[in-house]
C-alpha cells in the first residue's frame, strides 16, 4: 500500500486496528521520577538559557509535574 491510497482501500483489518488506538487522556509522558526546570524547558523545544529555566520554574511552580505532561503529546 502506498500513502497515496485513499483510505477507502485500506483492508479491513487495518481499519479495525485503528479502534484499538489509547485515547489521549491514558496516555503519560513521565516516568514516576521527579520533573526538573531542565526538563520543562527541553519539552517544550526551547534552548537551556537562564531566562527560560525562569520560565520553567514558574511553570512548575504554578501547575506542578503536570506541566510536562501538557507539553509532550
Amino acid at each position: 500500500m502506498t500513502t497515496s491510497e485513499p483510505d477507502a482501500s485500506r483492508s479491513s483489518e487495518v481499519r479495525a486496528n485503528e479502534d484499538l488506538t489509547t485515547p489521549d487522556d491514558r496516555l503519560h509522558a513521565r516516568t514516576g521520577t521527579e520533573v526538573s526546570p531542565e526538563d520543562i524547558v527541553l519539552a517544550a523545544g526551547r534552548d537551556l538559557t537562564p531566562k527560560n529555566l525562569e520560565w520553567a520554574r514558574n511553570k512548575l511552580t504554578d501547575e506542578g509535574p503536570a506541566a510536562l505532561d501538557k507539553l509532550l503529546p
